[in-house]
């Protein structure tokens, strides 16, 4: 065979055998690209629509709570339809509380592992959706192999004539594909989806009570302290009365069962006192705990009532919106999501599966052979797998999965549910706590005329200093009375911010394009 000749066969078999790679190739590529038509099966989830009703109460709201001379007295009114503020605590207008949300918002663990579960619930999400595409991997496989000597008389047998050891070089690419034929990876993903906006929304709901504790806190805290501080002046003044009973006791002037019950009224005074000191240390505990800081480093700010300002503005949201404001609803809902979306994957598991694969590669004896003439491969293949008899798994699977959507859809609407008895039961605190700070106005306002006119008697010498203590002890006690209103007046606006959701989707923090109010 001349020369030209044996070159000509050589560019005619590279030709063929690039074309066997290109054709191999090319059908790797339309694998890849393969459009399947198919469906998603089981039911597309609709949105509850809200509970059809127009208010909150069985009866309608006062425009106007009522109102007293004190601090924390002011009146507030209801605003129908008025929308909640992001940062709805500055309303209190105490840069003390401000600051101690903003760290409580920055330190607080509970609220960290909320975001960094909702970071994990995403991830999982945008792995599911990697599905969507083929799959390709790369291998390169290298041996060397010993072939046996008593099979090499076997015309044609060796793979390298007169040699018995040799090496075997073969890189190669894999295309693997599953169809979503019946929408089994659709509905995964949608699952997943639903359970990310799920593990959201509870992250809102942590946020949501975090700041409301923190305000609450804060107003206890306040209103404990003036309740101590009260409890104190109220023992020191039984304390003296007691020892003008005892004085008189000793002169024959009272009977035993006089000073008897003196004593009793000291005690119990008294008694109160620990259960107020044991309140507020824990209140500082939790505070601490809410900003992310140990017991013994507990913030050092004391609130005071007399700081914070009533907000007179309330927000009421309309009834139609606060499923979508509520994150404990949004959160069930979201639930009630993945419960339909189970379904349809319950129901695809039961249909045929397809895999589709391909893969294109080079075997050769020597590594700078790879990729030459001759030694190039390539398969397509395709795997139909159909359920034909689980023992009654899939079917009842799919029964569970109907089942637990029924379920969720129960407790969403039992969700919805609270919601509404928590604004009703907020604004109907609002009312009638006013009604209680205005009684408790007045209680104090009578002991003080009662101590002034008790003072002036005595200075002019018609009335005993156990009077005035008396007077002075019934003063002490409508103080007491007068400061717990007035903490259930602050607490009780803190508390409708947050059964109206807490304002989040006001929050670039919190917010994404999805909500919908």
């Amino acid at each position: 065979m001349s020369h030209s000749r044996r070159e000509g066969n050589a560019q005619h078999g590279a030709a063929e055998a690039h074309l066997r790679r290109s054709r191999g190739l090319s059908l790797i590529a339309a694998l890849a690209l393969l459009p399947i038509a198919g469906c998603t099966v089981g039911p597309d989830f609709e949105k509850p629509a809200p509970p059809n009703v127009d208010s909150y109460t069985a009866r309608p709201l006062p425009a106007t709570t009522a109102s007293a001379d004190v601090a924390g007295g002011e009146a507030q009114h209801f605003v129908e339809g008025s929308d909640i503020t992001g940062d709805w605590w500055t309303l209190f207008h105490s840069k003390p509380l401000s600051a101690l949300i903003e760290e409580s918002l920055a330190n607080n663990h509970d609220l960290k592992a909320a975001q960094a579960a909702m970071s994990v619930a995403r991830e999982n999400v945008l792995a599911q959706r990697g599905a969507y595409y083929p799959g390709v991997a790369a291998g390169f496989a290298a041996s060397r192999q010993l072939q046996p000597q008593s099979l090499a008389p076997v015309p044609n047998f060796p793979v390298v004539p007169n040699e018995f050891q040799y090496n075997l070089f073969t890189p190669q690419v894999t295309v693997s594909y599953v169809p979503d034929v019946f929408g089994l990876n659709r509905r995964t993903v949608e699952s997943l989806t639903a359970q990310a906006q799920e593990v959201r929304f509870q992250m809102i709901a942590t946020f949501t009570a975090l700041t409301a504790n923190v305000v609450v806190a804060a107003i206890q805290q306040g209103s404990l302290q003036r309740q101590i501080d009260a409890t104190h002046q109220l023992i020191d003044i039984e304390t003296n009365i007691l020892q003008i009973m005892q004085y008189q006791y000793d002169k024959g002037y009272v009977s035993g069962l006089d000073l008897a019950a003196q004593k009793s009224q000291l005690a119990q005074t008294t008694a109160t006192l620990p259960p107020l000191m044991k309140q507020s240390a824990q209140l500082n505990n939790l505070l601490a705990a809410l900003v992310g800081r140990l017991p013994s480093q507990a913030p050092a700010a004391q609130f005071d009532l007399s700081s914070l300002q009533l907000p007179e503005q309330l927000p009421v949201s309309l009834p139609s919106v606060l499923v979508a404001q509520r994150p404990d609803v949004r959160q069930a809902e979201a639930n009630m999501h993945a419960a339909s979306a189970e379904i349809g994957i319950a129901i695809a598991n039961r249909l045929p599966d397809i895999a589709l694969t391909a893969n294109a590669g080079s075997t050769a004896l020597a590594i700078d052979q790879v990729f030459s003439s001759g030694t190039g491969f390539w398969a397509l293949g395709a795997e139909l797998t159909a359920p034909i008899f689980q023992g009654g798994t899939l079917l009842h699977q799919e029964r569970a999965a109907r089942a637990a959507y029924v379920q969720a859809a129960e407790q969403y609407r039992s969700t919805v549910l609270t919601a509404f008895q928590n604004v009703a039961d907020t604004l109907t605190a609002l009312e009638q706590d006013a009604d209680g700070l205005n009684a408790a106005a007045a209680a104090l306002d009578a002991a003080k005329v009662t101590l002034d006119l008790a003072q002036r008697r005595v200075q002019d010498g018609y009335a005993s200093e156990l009077s005035l203590l008396n007077a002075e002890q019934t003063y002490q006690q409508a103080q007491i009375t007068l400061v717990e209103a007035q903490a259930d007046r602050f607490a009780d606006t803190a508390a409708l911010f947050q059964a109206l959701g807490g304002g989040w989707w006001h929050r670039t923090d919190l917010a994404d394009d999805s909500d919908e109010k």
